[in-house]
């Protein structure tokens, strides 16, 4: 039984402007518990690469980047080649695909394939891409590919074993954010990875992949601003699908419940991507043309609370209706919210207790209903 306390404690700063996220104090929330299920699997190295190769093992396409230099590539390929043990890496099995989705090991594995393919490709264009020749290690070993070594030293290096735990989660069965939790808290070294990064990760298919086609409406960018490398931009969109469609189930914390509603979606019907598009697209386009970037700014930061509430409270007034309310309709309406004193409470602090988050939602779906 592992028990996790899923909490919010997250500010980002976007180009030249900041985006003000949950309320960081937020974390009383109620204890997860979850039933998970782990087991070990000893893949020789020859076998890893060839699933990787293959597709049947996956690194998340938005991982961070590779990071290794070839020296610390070139170590831990002699350590394999010593016999020396290594870390193992952790996987989590997509029991849609049947695929095992790499959650931490990444720098290992890539720097496996790298060896064996001879080419040290750390990123696309990068100025040290080349030839995989060890460096920084015993003379015996320095400056050869894998081609190149012994007969006896390829067959120990494919031959060497690295340990791999699978984690499944096997209650509660109508989510499965502890994938999530595990993986927020061993991918804790260097620059900490964001939530939406972590959702993309774990929840790749059409759905994260609709966010990113999204991320690139022009009037959703001229209300934001440039493409956030962090993801903050996409979680914002995913924030106005989750309560657009789903804002009934809304609990804090706001994270669990936008990882829940990845969870949920993560392939969804083409019915459904079109209308997430047309709806969106329509409601940005709409604040795009009335005010552009003061839409969701009550000060100089995009404020998340402001924006979820009057972007959904827009989009419900466009679903209901089909007529998009003249810019001058939306000015007003925007100033009576900004000037309404029990709406400002409600996106300024504690914004992801549900008593704020409904009182937020009703008088912004309220007062664009009567436009």
């Amino acid at each position: 039984m592992v028990t996790v306390r899923a909490d919010e404690n997250e500010t980002l700063r976007s180009g030249d402007a900041e985006v003000e996220i949950e309320d960081p104090q937020d974390d009383a929330v109620p204890l997860v518990r979850y039933q998970i299920t782990s087991y070990g699997v000893d893949f020789d190295v020859e076998g890893l690469c060839r699933r990787l190769g293959d597709g049947e093992i996956v690194i998340p396409k938005f991982q961070r980047d590779y990071v290794w230099n070839q020296v610390q590539a070139s170590r831990f390929i002699e350590s394999l080649l010593f016999g020396l043990p290594v870390p193992g890496i952790f996987l989590s099995r997509d029991f849609d695909s049947s695929q095992y989705v790499v959650i931490d090991g990444q720098q290992r594995l890539r720097t496996l394939q790298f060896f064996r393919d001879g080419a040290f490709d750390p990123a696309s264009g990068s100025k040290t891409s080349g030839d995989f020749k060890l460096k920084g290690v015993q003379e015996d070993f320095k400056g050869l590919t894998y081609q190149e070594l012994m007969q006896n030293d390829r067959f120990r290096l494919d031959n060497s074993i690295i340990h791999a735990t699978v984690v499944k989660q096997d209650s509660p069965s109508d989510d499965d954010t502890s994938m999530y939790h595990i993986f927020d808290r061993i991918n804790t070294k260097g620059l900490r990875l964001s939530s939406q990064e972590i959702r993309s990760a774990l929840y790749h298919g059409k759905f994260i992949d609709h966010l990113g086609v999204l991320n690139q409406v022009s009037s959703w960018r001229s209300i934001f601003g440039g493409v956030q490398t962090r993801q903050k931009d996409q979680e914002l969109i995913l924030r106005f699908l989750a309560f657009f469609f789903d804002g009934e189930r809304y609990r804090r914390p706001m994270s669990e419940f936008l990882t829940q509603f990845v969870g949920r979606r993560r392939n969804p019907c083409d019915d459904f991507l079109q209308d997430s598009e047309s709806i969106f697209t329509r409601t940005m386009d709409a604040f795009a043309n009335a005010m552009c970037k003061r839409a969701f700014r009550p000060e100089r930061a995009l404020n998340a609370a402001v924006f979820d509430s009057m972007s959904v409270g827009l989009a419900r007034r466009l679903a209901s209706s089909g007529r998009t309310p003249s810019p001058e309709q939306l000015e007003e309406a925007h100033s009576d919210l900004l000037g309404d004193k029990e709406y400002i409470e409600a996106v300024s602090s504690w914004t992801s207790y549900e008593r704020f988050v409904k009182t937020r939602m009703k008088k912004a779906i309220d007062r664009f209903a009567a436009l």
